[in-house]
C-alpha cells in the first residue's frame, strides 16, 4: 500500500505553523541558513588548516545537530565527505547519551574516534559542542555543532595509520570512548596529553585542533544568532521541517519503484593476512509499498585484518546509494533513513565487531557496499542506472625522515585515490574523481612536493580503459610518483580481481587497474627514456605491487595472474624509486554502437580511445594521427556504415 499521508506542501497555513511552530517561508530560511552554517565552519577551517590532509584534501565535515528532546536529528551537512556526514547523526548521539547530558556545561567539547561508536576510522576525530540557550528561563541544550576532522596521526603500528595489515584494534591506534576537549571554554589537560603522548606529527596535529575548536564556536555563535533573530520554537520546528522534507522526498521516490526483490554483490579481493579469502559484499533489497528492506545477512564474515567497515559506514553507503540512485535534489539529512529498514549481521566485513574485527579502510568495504546497490538495481532502473566507478580509493602511505632528521608523512595524495566514474543517460562519466561516497579535492603537484620528498611525475588518462558505451565510463588514471629519500610505503590497492565500473542499460565494463614499483637500481631516471611510458620496455624492469597481469610482460591482463598487495607489507626503498597506480575504469552507458561517431573522434583526439579501439569496440573508422594532427582526424562514415551492419549481424 503506498502511503496515503498528505505532503508538507499540502499542508494549510494552519496546519503548517501548528507541525512546525512557524510559517513556510521562515522554516524555508532557517534550514538554509542551517545549511550556511556549517558550510561556512567548512570553509573557514580549509582557509586556515595546518595539514595537508585537510586544507588540501578536505578531508573533514561539518553537521548540526537538534536537541536531545528531538532525537538528535540532523538537519544540515556540508558539501565535503559524505563518508563523515553519514555516521554523524549516530555518532553524535551516541557520544551525547554516553557522556551524559546532564555533564555538559556552556563552553565544554566532547570527543570521541571509536569507530564502533561513531564510525569512520580512529585517525577522524568527531568534536562536539553543545549549543546552550535559555528557554523558560533554564539554559538549556538546543542543538549540537559538530566536526569529524581527520588528524595526521593516532599512534599504532603504521605512521599515520593508513594499512591494510593490522590485526586489530590494538594495533589500530588510540581509541577515545565519549571525553572532554575543552571545559568551560578551556583546553582539558588529560586529554590532550593522552593524545600527544600516544600520536606522532604533534606540532601540525595542535594547530589543527586548535582550529577546529575555533570552527565550532563559530558555528555556535551563528546557530545563537538563527535563534534570536527568528526565535526558538521557529528553529526548532524548522529542523523537523528540514528532516521531513528529505524523508518525504526519498520516501516518494521508493514509491515509485516496483514492488519486489532485487539482488546484488561485489566483491573485496583479499586481507592483509593472505590472498585465500575473497570478502563478498551482498545485498537483497526488498521494496513493498515505498518501504524498502536492505539485507546484507549474505556478506563474508569480518575480515582478519583493517579492511572492515562499521555499521555506521555501512548504512551511510545505504543511503547514499538511494540517493544519487532516486533522490539526487534533495539535501541529505537524518530523514533519508526513515523509510529504510537495515539487516545486518554482527561480526561481518560489512559490521565489523572488536578487537579482532579492526576497522581502517572502511571506505574499501563502504563503497562496494553502494555498488552493490547500484548493480541490484540497474536492471529495473534502466536508463536511470548508473555505471559502477573505481570503487576503491587506492591510497599510498608513505613516511621517511628529511635530511636534517625532521619527520615527514603523505597519506591520499601519492597513489590512485582520483579515479573514473561511471556514466549516466546524462552523458559521459568524469575520469578524476574521488569514489561517490567521497566528496573531497585533489592537492595540488605543488603543495604535495613542498610538503614531501617525492615528485609527482606523471597524471593521465590511459587510452582504451573506458567502459564503452553510447556515453563513455570514465578512463583509467595513471600516476606516477618519484621518492628522493629512504622511505616506507603502505600501498593498499583492494579492488583489483574484477571490475568494479560495471555498465549499465547495455553499456561495457571498464578495465581493472594495477600498481607497480621500481627500484633505482634497475633504471636512470634521468637516462632512461622510455621508463615513464605504459609499454613492455617499462614494466619489464618493474616489481608489481598489485593486479591481474601478464606474468611475462607484467602488463595488465584481464586473465592475467593476480598479484597480491600485501606479499610485501612494507615496500622499504631507496632514493629515486618510483610507484605507478592505475585506478578501474568507469563503466559505460547504452550501447557502444550508438555512441555518436563524431563523440568517437573527440575521444580518439584527446586519447581516451586510440583509433584501434574505436574500430574494435565502437565500431567507427578513423582516419589520421591523433599525435601529430589531433585537429586533422576525420570520420570514415561509409566504412563506419559498413562496419557497424555488420557488427550488429554478430
Amino acid at each position: 500500500m503506498k502511503n496515503t499521508a498528505v505532503l508538507i506542501r499540502d499542508l494549510s497555513e494552519k496546519e503548517f505553523f501548528e507541525k512546525y511552530q512557524c510559517d513556510r517561508f521562515t522554516a524555508m530560511v532557517i534550514s538554509n541558513r542551517l545549511r550556511y552554517i556549517v558550510q561556512h565552519m567548512c570553509t573557514d577551517l580549509l582557509n586556515t588548516a595546518f595539514s595537508i590532509i585537510l586544507r588540501d584534501w578536505y578531508d573533514f565535515a561539518a553537521t548540526i545537530s537538534g536537541p536531545p528532546e528531538q532525537d538528535y536529528p540532523m538537519p544540515a551537512v556540508s558539501n565535503s565527505l559524505v563518508l563523515f556526514v553519514g555516521p554523524m547523526t549516530d555518532a553524535v548521539r551516541n557520544m551525547v547519551e554516553e557522556y551524559g547530558t546532564e555533564n555538559l556545561n556552556p563552553g565544554d567539547v566532547i570527543i570521541a574516534n571509536d569507530p564502533y561508536r561513531i564510525g569512520t576510522h580512529v585517525n577522524d576525530i568527531c568534536f562536539v559542542k553543545p549549543v546552550f540557550y535559555e528557554v523558560k528561563g533554564e539554559n538549556k541544550i538546543v542543538g549540537f555543532v559538530n566536526m569529524q576532522a581527520h588528524m595526521l596521526d593516532m599512534g599504532g603500528v603504521v605512521p599515520s595509520g593508513f594499512s591494510g595489515t593490522k590485526k586489530d584494534i590494538y594495533e589500530n591506534g588510540l581509541v577515545l570512548g565519549p571525553r572532554l576537549f575543552y571545559k568551560e571554554g578551556k583546553p582539558y589537560k588529560p586529554t590532550w596529553d593522552l593524545i600527544f603522548d600516544n600520536a606522532r606529527y604533534g606540532e601540525i596535529m595542535r594547530p589543527d585542533m586548535i582550529t577546529i575548536y575555533k570552527n565550532l564556536l563559530l558555528g555556535e555563535k551563528e546557530t545563537i544568532e538563527t535563534i534570536e533573530r527568528y526565535g526558538v520554537e521557529a528553529y526548532l520546528g524548522s529542523i523537523k521541517y528540514a528532516i521531513d522534507i528529505s524523508a518525504e522526498s526519498i520516501g516518494r521516490a521508493f514509491e515509485k519503484l516496483p514492488d519486489g526483490v532485487y539482488e546484488g554483490e561485489e566483491f573485496i579481493d583479499c586481507d592483509g593476512i593472505d590472498n585465500s579469502e575473497e570478502y563478498k559484499v551482498k545485498t537483497k533489497i526488498t521494496v513493498r509499498g515505498g518501504k524498502v528492506e536492505v539485507d546484507l545477512s549474505g556478506s563474508s564474515r569480518q575480515a582478519r585484518t583493517s579492511i572492515n567497515a562499521s555499521f555506521l559506514d555501512t548504512k551511510t553507503a545505504i543511503g547514499a546509494a538511494f540517493k544519487y540512485l532516486l533522490d539526487p535534489s534533495s539535501t541529505f539529512t537524518s530523514g533519508v533513513m526513515r523509510n529504510i529498514d537495515i539487516v545486518l549481521p554482527d561480526a561481518s566485513v560489512t559490521n565489523a565487531m572488536p578487537p579482532d574485527g579492526a576497522i581502517f579502510l572502511y571506505w574499501e568495504t563502504s563503497m562496494p557496499v553502494l555498488l552493490s546497490i547500484f548493480r541490484a538495481l540497474k536492471d529495473v532502473l534502466k536508463e536511470n542506472a548508473i555505471a559502477g566507478d573505481t570503487c576503491s580509493l587506492n591510497i599510498h602511505n608513505a613516511n621517511g625522515f628529511w635530511p636534517d632528521g625532521n619527520p615527514w608523512v603523505t597519506m591520499a595524495q601519492c597513489g590512485g585515490e582520483h579515479g573514473a566514474w561511471g556514466a549516466t543517460k546524462a552523458g559521459d562519466a568524469d575520469s578524476y574523481s574521488v569514489a561517490y561516497l567521497a566528496n573531497n579535492l585533489d592537492p595540488s603537484t605543488e603543495a604535495i612536493e613542498i610538503d614531501v620528498p617525492v615528485v609527482v611525475l606523471r597524471k593521465e588518462y590511459v587510452p582504451d580503459t573506458a567502459g564503452a558505451g553510447q556515453n563513455r565510463g570514465g578512463a583509467g588514471v595513471l600516476k606516477d610518483t618519484l621518492w628522493r629519500t629512504d622511505t616506507q610505503h603502505h600501498s593498499m590497492p583492494l579492488h583489483l580481481k574484477r571490475p568494479s565500473g560495471f555498465g549499465v542499460n547495455g553499456g561495457k565494463d571498464g578495465k581493472t587497474g594495477a600498481v607497480w614499483t621500481w627500484d633505482p637500481e634497475n633504471y636512470d631516471i634521468e637516462k632512461e627514456e622510455n621508463l615513464l611510458a605504459h609499454n613492455k620496455e617499462a614494466y619489464h624492469i618493474s616489481t608489481p605491487v598489485a593486479g591481474k597481469l601478464n606474468p611475462e610482460t607484467k602488463m595488465p591482463e584481464v586473465n592475467g595472474e593476480y598479484y597480491y598487495f600485501a606479499t610485501v607489507p612494507v615496500w622499504k626503498t631507496k632514493p629515486n624509486a618510483m610507484f605507478r597506480y592505475i585506478t578501474n575504469a568507469g563503466g559505460g552507458w547504452g550501447e557502444p554502437y550508438a555512441r555518436d561517431p563524431e563523440k568517437v573522434k573527440r575521444d580518439v583526439r584527446d586519447e581516451y580511445v586510440t583509433i584501434e579501439g574505436a574500430k574494435e569496440v565502437y565500431g567507427v573508422i578513423i582516419v589520421g594521427d591523433p599525435i601529430t594532427d589531433p585537429e586533422g582526424l576525420i570520420v570514415d562514415y561509409d566504412a563506419t556504415k559498413v562496419l557497424r551492419e555488420r557488427l550488429a549481424i554478430k
